[in-house]
């Protein structure tokens, strides 16, 4: 029996979410290597439907990190994420996804220590949850397509 280990999605504002991991990886920290990061220009940027289609590609838990709240440097930035990761988690309750499985985090640039503990927090989150509903078909992965075999093809 193979271990569960997820496939998070963490989307990073690249002014300090993103510096944060960057110092987390200079500062040596340890963390689990199953994050993902897509850096964005702000955490505001990030749309409800991008989103969904991490979950729909395979990820078992998504996270979005913006700058700390009232210090974006798109002034709203994060704020506006925040709605939108809010009315997601509600659609992913709706679907049975489970709402748990998106979050959102205030960090600064400074702030590497807290980014790495984040990676673990949610890590530990998706694992106690098990693989995405969308996912466990497939055994805990995205199912990858397959060749078909002759008896499917008719050969």
């Amino acid at each position: 029996m193979s271990t569960f280990e997820p496939k998070i999605v963490a989307f990073c504002c690249y002014y300090c979410a993103y510096s944060a991991a960057d110092l987390a990886g200079s500062m040596r920290l340890q963390y689990p290597a199953n994050i993902r990061m897509i850096d964005l220009p702000c955490s505001g940027k990030i749309e409800q439907n991008l989103l969904l289609t991490a979950f729909e590609e395979g990820a078992d838990g998504v996270y979005v990190a913006g700058c700390m709240e009232g210090d974006c440097h798109f002034l709203r930035g994060n704020f506006r994420a925040r709605k939108r990761v809010e009315y997601v988690k509600k659609i992913l309750d709706e679907l049975g996804i489970g709402g748990e499985r998106l979050a959102m985090y205030n960090l600064s640039g400074s702030m590497g220590p807290r980014f790495a503990e984040i990676a673990k927090e949610m890590t530990e989150r998706i694992r106690a949850l098990g693989p995405s509903p969308l996912n466990r078909a497939a055994g805990g992965m995205a199912s990858e397509p397959s060749t078909p075999s002759l008896s499917e093809i008719g050969g």
